[in-house]
């Protein structure tokens, strides 16, 4: 990990508040950020956000120089930059270390850093699977494994925000590896979000998952590692679907800025999922059907 750059003073944590119920909001005013993926994009406007809340934050990328051209779009505030690869848990952990000496604790951890592919099943190869899985998915476990000890360590309420997507409950055609990558992240969240609350934890989580909204997801292999690349050119359906991808993306009717602004209320609400696009509920509703549909359960008993 290399850190970039630092501005603004040191802050610990402040003493615990007053015991929480589900109606109180989670106090944001003030509180550290964490923000993966966070040179452009969601990221970027989900550090733009924070700042507007007042927020302190560690704002980490693998593109070092965009990550530094992002943070001076930024009104000004207390924050740190960190060039991190989220695929390699050493450095994702170096951030944690970091974070918690700049500031004495972290209240929100966004992981955020993702990549889209588009292709078919029977063309997605071995460095295909390894590069989205590495950074989607690996990305968020590397994350909680560094953050999560910590974050219980405080006396005061935090929060994992996973970034997946509504792909993550749908199987779309020409999107297997990226749905199975927000999949798992859908479910890594689920699953610890049920663990925690058994245990009665400060720790919250939240998943966040949003349509298709104007993001330069769609330019992923800008990014990609060249021990990872896939030298074969793309099929005539392989350059269709990332055509109609692009389109949908361009299209999208909600801007980074307000999927940010509706993931931080829910954030604020405690709600462990946040679709930012309602109307994908009919398309999510639909699978669900064709699931349970599949599973010709006998009649309950009463």
């Amino acid at each position: 990990m290399a850190v970039v750059t630092t501005q603004g003073r040191h802050g610990g944590g402040r003493p615990a508040g007053p015991e929480r119920t589900e109606e109180m909001r989670m106090e944001l005013q003030g509180k550290v950020a964490v923000i993966t993926g966070a040179a452009g994009g969601l990221g970027l406007a989900l550090a733009r956000r924070c700042t507007e809340l007042g927020m302190r934050l560690v704002l980490a990328d693998l593109d070092g120089e965009a990550l530094s051209a992002a943070a001076l779009l930024l009104p000004a505030g207390a924050r740190a930059t960190a060039e991190v690869d989220v695929t390699r848990g050493e450095q994702v952990d170096s951030l944690a270390r970091f974070a918690y000496q700049r500031f004495g604790a972290v209240h929100l951890l966004f992981n955020n850093a993702g990549v889209g592919l588009v292709k078919p099943v029977a063309e997605t190869t071995s460095n295909d699977w390894r590069w989205v899985l590495g950074v989607n998915l690996w990305g968020v476990i590397h994350g909680i494994a560094a953050f999560l000890p910590r974050m219980q360590a405080q006396p005061e309420e935090s929060r994992i925000v996973n970034t997946a997507s509504a792909a993550g409950f749908l199987s779309d055609p020409g999107m297997a590896a990226y749905s199975v990558s927000k999949h798992a992240v859908v479910v890594v969240s689920e699953t610890l979000h049920k663990e925690l609350a058994q245990g009665s934890s400060r720790v919250g989580v939240t998943v966040l998952c949003p349509a298709f909204f104007p993001t330069g997801i769609a330019d992923s292999e800008r990014v990609r590692p060249r021990e990872l690349t896939d030298p074969g050119p793309d099929s005539t359906e392989a350059r269709e679907v990332k055509e109609r991808l692009r389109h949908a993306v361009r299209a999208g009717r909600l801007s980074a800025d307000d999927v940010a602004a509706r993931a931080l209320e829910g954030i604020a609400a405690r709600q462990l999922y946040v679709f930012t696009h309602p109307r994908i509920r009919l398309a999510i509703e639909e699978r669900v059907r064709g699931v349970l549909a599949g599973l010709d359960l006998p009649p309950r008993q009463p």
